[in-house]
């Protein structure tokens, strides 16, 4: 373990870094925030044992929640990168958009159950579990007719009533994550449990639930790989899908595209498909998958966000903290460093 905790000390550092007076931890230097990667972070720090940041990072959270459960965050996917320098342009105040996203919401079950199984602290359960009861009460009032849920609260920035198939990928595991607290807690929830097969039932048996007002995500390798990582999945089902997309979405020696159609490794894709492949049972594959980013590492310990592999650079020139925390949590995934390794590899209910 001391071993792990050294070799990723710059990755951890960069993360630390980031993390505002505040305790939030945007995805650059007074950069944008959403509640999905600040928690991401968290999780790679709570793996690495920095607790004092994990702590402040769940006491942001709790102190910024919304009355209806969710967090205001910004939607960094939208941001524009300067051309010369490869950076994110930062947005003024004036100009920033800010959405209640499901999955960014659901996202604190999933963090909470992770801190769980590291440091096995009933008391600390104990403190979040207001924020997660909220958080999934909030997710679950956006659950459509057809099961799948809406991908952010109705506003005039998000009126569109669609959903995401990564999102609500992503939701089922933190349904799962957020079930298990309660139980542990003492608590039943069989509403939760019920719309959690409604969404499952919508993810395997309804494709045309998403992607219905805009066009389709299915160029991104997220909404390829998500349903095997989020255990919507069986085993057989989750080892065709992979085989069957693997030429379309890796490039050998480099690593996961993010869009098909486009000459762009991304990192966090990347370590997650590591997670994905130790799921099925591919773990050499995995290790093997992982060593081809670690050109992508900087001197100073973090991983850059991507590579355009054509034109050989790295792209943008932004090192966000929770590119490094993905590849952290893909290595604890394969190498079993934490108590919560299994976290994504495992989906049973207790």
């Amino acid at each position: 373990m001391s071993k792990f905790i050294q070799y990723f000390k710059g990755s951890s550092e960069r993360i630390i870094e980031l993390q505002n007076g505040d305790g939030s931890i945007p995805w650059f230097k007074n950069g944008v925030f959403d509640a999905w990667n600040h928690l991401e972070c968290l999780m790679a720090l709570n793996v690495l044992g920095y607790s004092d940041e994990v702590e402040f990072g769940f006491s942001f959270l709790r102190e910024n929640q919304l009355e209806d459960g969710s967090w205001l965050g910004e939607l960094g996917s939208t941001l524009e990168i300067d051309e010369k320098s490869g950076k994110f342009i930062s947005r003024e105040d004036n100009s920033k958009v800010f959405y209640r996203d499901t999955n960014f919401a659901a996202y604190i079950a999933t963090a909470c159950w992770h801190d769980f199984l590291v440091n096995e602290s009933i008391e600390d359960l104990n403190k979040n579990w207001k924020m997660i009861d909220s958080a999934v009460n909030f997710v679950l009032s956006n659950q459509l007719e057809n099961g799948s849920i809406r991908w952010a609260a109705e506003s005039p920035e998000a009126p569109k009533d669609d959903s995401l198939l990564t999102g609500c990928c992503s939701i089922t595991k933190s349904l799962i994550c957020a079930i298990n607290c309660a139980s542990k807690l003492g608590i039943s929830k069989p509403d939760w449990r019920k719309s959690l097969e409604r969404l499952q039932s919508s993810i395997i048996n309804n494709p045309e639930s998403f992607d219905k007002t805009w066009e389709s995500k299915k160029r991104f390798s997220m909404d390829w790989y998500y349903p095997v990582l989020c255990g919507v999945m069986n085993d057989e089902e989750s080892k065709i899908r992979i085989s069957d997309n693997w030429n379309t979405f890796v490039i050998e020696e480099l690593g996961c595209l993010c869009v098909s159609d486009q000459p762009w490794v991304t990192i966090a894709e990347t370590a997650e498909l590591a997670i994905t492949l130790t799921k099925i049972g591919e773990k050499d594959k995995a290790m093997e998958l992982l060593s081809w980013i670690e050109n992508c590492k900087d001197k100073d310990g973090a991983y850059w966000m991507g590579k355009q592999y054509v034109e050989n650079v790295f792209w943008p020139s932004e090192k966000p903290g929770w590119t490094s925390a993905a590849v952290i949590l893909a290595y604890d995934a394969i190498n079993n460093f934490s108590k919560g390794s299994e976290i994504f590899l495992k989906d049973k209910l207790i």
